[in-house]
């Protein structure tokens, strides 16, 4: 008996030539619509699925191949007598291989169409064939990657694909079928995309189902293998979102070495506090953040990026060799010059001049990073043993303004502490950040208690500040409550001025009292920023 093979793809890259291969070893074409339109016009011959099914077309193509006598040739499973039997009644023919991909969805849906036009390119017929025939992969070979035609042709033209690549077809079938319809889950959970005719307040009753549903289903889809993990031994791949475009998705690496996986990691972490600065600061200037092992080493604000640099470089010059920057600006010959002084991993930036291109051309593996898109704020995962911890992204910096003791900070450290928060927000708690004028000037940070990490940040902050000969730093940021007064005490000792922190603690009283006593002004958030 002839072999039959169903053909409908919205993506024509490299069909032409296995179909002629199919024709050429004495396959028949089954196809539909545009393809099979395509497939005529290179000279091949095409049965038209009507013709097998005995039904037209209709709904303005919606109903194509939902038919048995599809549904029945692909699931037949040419072992079982009763099977075979039973199509052969039904003058049904088997079908032998499925080559279908699937309406651009994933594209489609970034594209904020409207939500009845976005509707239309959800493919219906091109799964449910893919799913028949995956099911039934010892008989049924199926094809949905253009880059798998040429081993199977391969395969085939030796005389038969084996067990291991139709299984292996098979779960690529349905590892895209689970992203595609994951990607249209996800689309009609979206509240902020509600159907016509939908209100607001039924699109609010629906809020906790769409944002955490009960099956936590996102397409991902592998952009990059890695060289390796957080360690040589361990594996590792870059999977980004397939239906909506994040900052890694769409980065341009510019020069240097593959991006590894700790790379990835701090320029995460760099290029949000980059975002979450152009968010939060009123009178942004420039900006540059240095990361080490995942959390800020130096952070500041500056007339232009040499000056941010520079002033970010000197919170922590043993700590940021090795490490990675995040610049809020185009990188220019001037800051490249200085930064090249430095050994440095990344540089992640909106883009860098021709000029400072040429500089960093000497230092062969200094990855260079083009940040296309701004970081988004909606959800965070992290894994944990058989499952997935999800919580939405830490935005909004306070959630009050509460000056809790007798002192009233100065109208300048305000300022100072939105630029503080800023960065204590994404440093591994518990944290506290001391800033001068625009720039941390002592970060503690990733200590199991509180007094230690304000006793790292006030003695780095005066080191600075002694090294430069300048006035001690006033304004200290904590990410979380001071649980004793000892916190207090010890700031007062190294010239803070007005400190700013969450509130929250059953000591709070305690912590207020130390203040008022010492002179210090404090203010209370309402807003804990915890980072683990």
């Amino acid at each position: 008996m002839k072999k039959r093979a169903l053909i409908s793809v919205f993506d024509k890259n490299g069909i032409a030539d296995l179909c002629t291969f199919l024709h050429e070893h004495d396959w028949e074409i089954v196809s539909t619509g545009g393809t099979a339109s395509y497939l005529k016009d290179k000279g091949l011959p095409v049965t038209d699925v009507s013709s097998i099914t005995g039904f037209p077309e209709c709904l303005d193509g919606r109903v194509k191949t939902l038919h048995p006598a599809v549904h029945a040739g692909l699931l037949a499973r040419r072992s079982d007598k009763a099977h075979m039997d039973t199509i052969a009644e039904l003058n049904i023919a088997p079908i032998d291989l499925v080559c279908v991909n699937l309406y651009p969805f994933f594209e489609k849906v970034q594209a904020a169409l409207a939500f009845d036009e976005t509707i239309e390119f959800i493919d219906i017929g091109g799964p449910s064939m893919l799913r028949s025939a995956a099911k039934n992969f010892k008989d049924v070979i199926v094809l949905t990657d253009p880059a798998d035609y040429k081993a199977v042709r391969c395969s085939l033209e030796k005389g038969e694909v084996d067990f291991a690549m139709r299984r292996a077809l098979a779960a690529k079938v349905f590892n895209l079928t689970s992203a595609y319809d994951a990607a249209i889950a996800r689309f009609m959970f979206d509240s902020s995309t509600p159907a016509a005719g939908q209100n607001k307040e039924n699109a609010t009753e629906t809020e906790n189902v769409s944002v955490f549903p009960a099956y936590y289903t996102v397409p991902l889809v592998k952009k990059q293998k890695l060289r390796y993990g957080e360690n040589a031994h361990q594996k590792a791949a870059l999977y980004v979102e397939a239906d909506r475009q994040g900052s890694f998705a769409s980065m341009e690496q510019l020069q240097g070495k593959e991006l590894s996986y700790n790379n990835m990691r701090d320029l995460d972490v760099a290029w949000k506090a980059v975002c979450a600065y152009n968010r939060y600061v009123e009178n942004k200037s420039f900006f540059v953040v240095a990361l080490k092992h995942n959390t800020p080493c130096g952070a500041a604000a500056g007339k232009s990026l040499l000056e941010a640099y520079k002033r970010a470089f000197d919170c922590d010059p043993v700590s940021i060799f090795g490490g990675i920057l995040g610049c809020s600006h185009t990188v220019d010959a001037a800051a490249a010059e200085k930064m090249t002084e430095c050994f440095l991993e990344v540089i992640a930036a909106p883009d860098f001049t021709e000029d400072a291109l040429r500089i960093f051309s000497a230092k062969k593996n200094l990855r260079l990073i083009r940040m296309k898109a701004q970081a988004q704020s909606g959800f965070e995962s992290v894994s944990v043993d058989g499952g997935l911890l999800v919580q939405s992204a830490d935005t909004g910096l306070f959630d009050s303004w509460n000056v809790v003791t007798k002192a009233q900070p100065k109208a300048s450290h305000k300022a100072d502490a939105v630029f503080g928060m800023t960065v204590a927000m994404f440093a591994k708690s518990n944290a506290i950040v001391v800033v001068k004028d625009g720039a941390a000037v002592g970060i503690g940070c990733g200590q199991t208690n509180r007094i230690w990490a304000t006793e790292q940040a006030l003695e780095r902050a005066k080191e600075v500040t002694d090294k430069a000969g300048s006035t001690q730093a006033e304004v200290l940021i904590s990410d979380a409550f001071f649980p004793f007064g000892d916190c207090v005490e010890k700031a007062a000792e190294f010239g803070i001025k007005t400190i700013i922190q969450p509130g929250g603690s059953i000591r709070d009283a305690e912590s207020i009292e130390a203040a008022d006593r010492l002179g210090i002004a404090m203010v209370f958030t309402g807003r804990r920023h915890f980072k683990h």
